[in-house]
């Protein structure tokens, strides 16, 4: 059996990822070999938005110390967490799907050989747009997350990237139809 490959979906606040994989995660039809890892965040949780697992800033560092995230990283002063589970799911031949960081993308090196990099982009009014309507940050940080849309350039030769700009079954399909050609080898 092949070790799937990894999945690394990233862009700035706002581009919709949250959006484009629950679109993904809800199309697949049962059998099919494709597995959407949560994050593991120093958030609490909540009715809407991304599905993670809520960690107190204790039990974040304790997990991180024992060696139970395959990634971790700190952005917009939350700690970031993959599971190591995703490792059995690609030994057990699954396309597995995260939601990453870029800045966090850029420093991996080595880059493990079976990634797929995915860069999620829209046009800048529609970030804004998404940002005050999720309703999580004040003006401020809204404006602290929008400077950073821009901040870090993603540098890869396999970048594959989805403008989500316009409605969500457009970026969706394309992202489910990368997955299924992934999954179909």
């Amino acid at each position: 059996m092949r070790t799937g490959p990894l999945v690394y979906v990233m862009g700035p606040s706002g581009v919709g990822k949250d959006s484009l994989l629950r679109f993904a995660r809800e199309a697949l039809a049962p059998g099919e070999k494709i597995a959407f890892a949560h994050r593991y965040i120093t958030r609490p949780p909540e009715s809407l938005g991304e599905n993670h697992v809520a960690l107190s800033n204790a039990e974040f560092e304790t997990r991180a110390a024992a060696g139970l995230f395959a990634f971790k990283w700190v952005a917009n002063g939350l700690s970031y967490g993959i599971g190591i589970e995703i490792t059995a799911w690609q030994q057990a031949g699954f396309v597995v799907v995260v939601s990453g960081s870029r800045g966090h993308f850029m420093g991996l090196e080595p880059r493990p050989p079976e990634i797929v990099p995915v860069l999620v982009t829209a046009a800048h009014d529609a970030l804004r747009r998404r940002l005050v309507g999720r309703g999580r940050e004040g003006t401020d940080a809204i404006a602290a997350r929008l400077a950073r849309a821009d901040a870090y350039a993603v540098d890869d030769p396999h970048l594959v990237t989805i403008d989500n700009s316009g409605p969500i079954e457009e970026g969706g399909a394309k992202l489910l139809a990368l997955l299924r050609n992934l999954a179909a080898g």
